[in-house]
């Protein structure tokens, strides 16, 4: 360097790691040489965590569901992941304290559910929404959500309906959270150990579901208690290889000892009134193990191999005695009337005993292997499990009706010699099966100058031996990303989805094990379209997909709130298709909100089923071949499943006060047309039709929750008293929740009276039971803290 004679130059040296080193520098005059011999120090400096983000490449097979709707949603059940599932396009539901929906013209059995590759499984005996308690996934803990509605692709099976895909947290720095309401509370802590090698994860969750229980038509003295504690470890042998362990343990336990309900049923024209006086309590409880230990080793960049072994085992048992007194009552209908809605005469008497002592055990074993290998323009998956399932269960319910002093049998003759159930069921059931199932699954890019396409093949194979099925299913599922100013993706998915029989399916009425069972199957043909774009220089997405499923070896069912009920004996085929419909994005800058909208039919009809319509001698319809002089055979085809609703609607809005971001406002609306119902005990096309003719259904599902949050503390704001308590917390949330703010009460099921039919003008099977609703929850209001370390 030159430097000028006689002044005094700064010079720094300075190499990234090192200390910077300055000196000066004062050249003589005609001086012509300075030599400087410089040593630097080490320096360590202390960066923050990189952290690189970016959007994944798309699978339209699957859809993204946001996991910071969480804070704001306002939820009565606890398990508000299964809550906004029930807002997507093609989901249902008709139980707002249950975690279970349905999907696309399919049951509650008929959904997977994974949590790092891991297939959960729900309680086997409960049956409604307020025994359930917490689902499995704990919200806290959850990082990613996925779902699928149809046509998904063969990593996952062997289900026919929709598939919901869970990742947990997986911490780089500390974090913790506590919440409270009038309906329970959570907690949870997170972080990072062992220089960064260990991460952990925990959360305990506990539900207080009496203060809306109390709500219920049947006043009562109940008393649940669910609780669960739940921990995901991973920690870093090395830079290729992974431990991880994923543990459960949940307690739900439901007491209910009823008091009395007076409720009104009939027609406008023709108005009942029911009263019925209790005695007896219901003691309901399931308890529940969970664990699952995994290896995940990366040998090169382009490969992962993962190992899993878990177990499930749920012990539950379910046990009541129930004895009603009803009394019947005509009511005063005529408008204008002093006494309408009064009671005018008491048309029947009657009383009945509910009895059963219920004990399930259950325990499944898996040990899995999944392997990827990524390429530039492929993405190939592989997969093999081993599946062991022990289960032992004791059967032992019953019902006993007594009308007017006639013990009725399901036959509904009556007897004086004899006491005669109306239902009853007795087994005992051992099953020791194993499974097997392996997939290959194959995802090439093809990069086209007018368009991208991804093609997406696999096939699962599934082994059962049981029932010695053998089963392939081959899927495929083209994606088609025009080179279009508009950003517009295509779909086009097919497949075949076996469902073998688990437990549930194979036990008939009775409880006994039908063993020639097989597999359902289900071939989804799904088209869909996907289109990104701007309104008011904000964010959209518009989705929508058609779908026909050809369903074969059906095995019907009917439901009763949540417990499905299956005719093992019977076989049948049908088809649901349907319109699913969504728009997305930022109706209120900066916030997002959606709306779903579906459209869907399903029907199946049942091989070999019929029954005879009687005639007099004038030609009249009579229901008794006493009194028939003819007769015709019917063949019912095709009738609505127990699933079928034609409309339903999803709605998730934000919105907040102008210039006060941190005071929003959420709705949430469901919205379902009715679903057939009937009877029980009755051939399955009397469970959606009167007198072969007339379709019976349960009311429109309609429900709106509100939830106001205000955001009392930032994550940035700083204290300037340095004593403040709140100082620990990084955020402080307030929400008040107004449930059901339209105060519908909605039906869950029906509670059928049985009456003595009068023989000198006989009445069909259906009328001699009258269906009396079990209303859902009212409107409630709760109030809820939330607070993050």
């Amino acid at each position: 360097m030159k430097i000028p004679d006689n002044k005094t130059s700064k010079i720094e040296y300075s190499f990234l790691g090192y200390e910077k080193l300055t000196i000066s520098v004062t050249p003589k005059n005609n001086q012509i040489r300075i030599e400087q011999n410089i040593i630097l120090s080490k320096k360590d400096y202390t960066i923050t965590d990189v952290v690189v983000t970016g959007e994944r490449d798309s699978d339209l097979s699957t859809e993204k569901i946001d996991t910071k709707f969480f804070k704001v949603l306002p939820d009565i059940s606890g398990n508000a992941v299964e809550t906004l599932v029930k807002m997507q396009m093609g989901v249902s539901s008709s139980n707002e304290m249950s975690s279970q929906y349905n999907v696309r013209g399919g049951n509650f059995d008929e959904n997977l559910v994974y949590v790092n590759d891991i297939q959960i499984y729900r309680p086997f005996l409960i049956r409604s929404g307020q025994q359930e308690g917490l689902s499995f996934i704990n919200p806290n803990l959850v990082s990613n959500i996925r779902f699928s509605a149809g046509g998904f692709n063969a990593t996952y099976g062997d289900k026919m309906s929709s598939v919901l895909d869970i990742e947990y947290k997986k911490p780089t720095e500390f974090a913790a959270s506590i919440s409270g309401s009038f309906l329970g509370g959570t907690a949870h802590i997170e972080g990072v150990g062992l220089n960064k090698k260990l991460t952990y994860i925990s959360g305990v969750r506990y539900k207080q579901s009496q203060y809306f229980l109390n709500s219920l038509q049947v006043d009562g003295d109940y008393k649940p208690v669910f609780a669960d504690f739940q921990t995901y470890l991973t920690y870093n042998v090395s830079q290729k290889f992974e431990l991880s362990f994923l543990g459960n343990y949940a307690q739900n336990k439901y007491q209910f000892i009823p008091d009395e309900s007076n409720e009104r049923t009939g027609t406008l024209n023709d108005p009942i009134g029911l009263y019925i006086n209790y005695n007896g309590m219901e003691v309901d409880k399931y308890t529940t193990y969970f664990g699952a230990f995994s290896a995940k080793y990366r040998p090169t960049r382009n490969l992962i191999l993962k190992l899993i072994a878990s177990s499930f085992h749920t012990q539950e048992s379910e046990t009541y005695d129930i004895h009603g007194r009803y009394s019947l009552y005509s009511l005063d209908n005529e408008l204008g009337s002093e006494t309408v809605g009064d009671t005018t005469m008491n048309i029947g008497i009657g009383e009945y005993i509910e009895h059963a002592r219920n004990y399930l055990q259950a325990i499944v074993i898996n040990i899995s292997h999944k392997g990827d290998y990524t390429t530039k323009n492929n993405y190939f998956k592989w997969g093999i499990k081993y599946q062991r399932e022990i289960i032992n269960d004791k059967i032992l319910e019953w019902e006993m009706i007594d009308s007017a002093g006639f013990s009725i049998n399901s036959d509904n003759q009556s007897h004086d010699d004899y006491v005669y159930l109306s239902e009853s069921a007795f087994a005992q059931n051992s099953l020791n099966t194993n499974r097997f199932s392996a997939f290959v699954q194959n995802n090439h890019i093809f990069d086209f100058y007018a368009f991208d396409l991804k093609l997406l093949t696999g096939v699962r194979a599934s082994y059962w031996d049981f029932n010695n099925d053998l089963l392939l299913s081959p899927r495929i599922s083209v994606e088609l990303t025009p080179n279009w100013d508009k950003d517009v993706k295509f779909r086009l998915a097919s497949g075949l989805y076996y469902q073998s029989p688990f437990y549930r399916e194979i036990r008939d009425y009775h409880g006994n094990i039908v063993q020639d069972s097989k597999a359902q199957r289900s071939i989804h043909f799904v088209g869909g379209v996907y289109y990104n774009f701007k309104i008011w220089n904000r964010p959209f997405k518009f989705t929508s997909e058609i779908y026909f499923k050809k369903l074969d070896n059906l095995i019907p069912y009917e439901l009763d709130n949540l417990k499905i009920r299956y005719y093992a004996h019977e076989r049948a085929n049908g088809y649901a298709t349907g319109i699913d419909m969504k728009i997305y994005g930022e109706f209120v800058k900066g916030v997002d909100s959606w709306m779903s909208l579906s459209l869907m039919r399903t029907r199946e009809d049942i091989i070999g089923d019929f029954y005879y319509e009687y005639y007099n001698d004038t030609g009249a319809v009579v229901y008794s071949r006493q009194y028939a002089t003819d007769s015709t055979l019917i063949t019912p085809g095709y009738i609505p499943r127990p699933s079928d609703r034609t409309v339903n609607v999803g709605l998730f809005f934000q919105d907040y006060f102008p210039g006060n971001e941190n005071f929003k406002v959420t709705l949430g609306f469901f919205f379902s047309t009715p679903f057939p119902f009937g009877p029980p005990n009755t051939a399955r096309y009397m469970v959606v039709t009167r007198d072969g003719k007339t379709m019976r259904s349960h009311p429109f599902y309609i429900r709106a929750d509100l939830g106001a949050s205000l955001l009392l503390k930032k994550e940035d704001k700083i204290f300037k008293n340095n004593k403040n308590p709140l100082k620990v917390f990084n955020t402080i949330w307030l929400s008040f929740e107004a449930f059901n703010l339209l105060g519908q009460l909605n039906t869950a099921a029906y509670h059928w009276i049985k009456i003595v039919p009068n023989t000198s003008n006989p009445v069909p099977l259906q009328y001699d039971k009258i269906a009396i609703a079990n209303k859902l929850t009212g409107r409630l209001l709760n109030l809820k803290f939330t607070c993050t370390f």
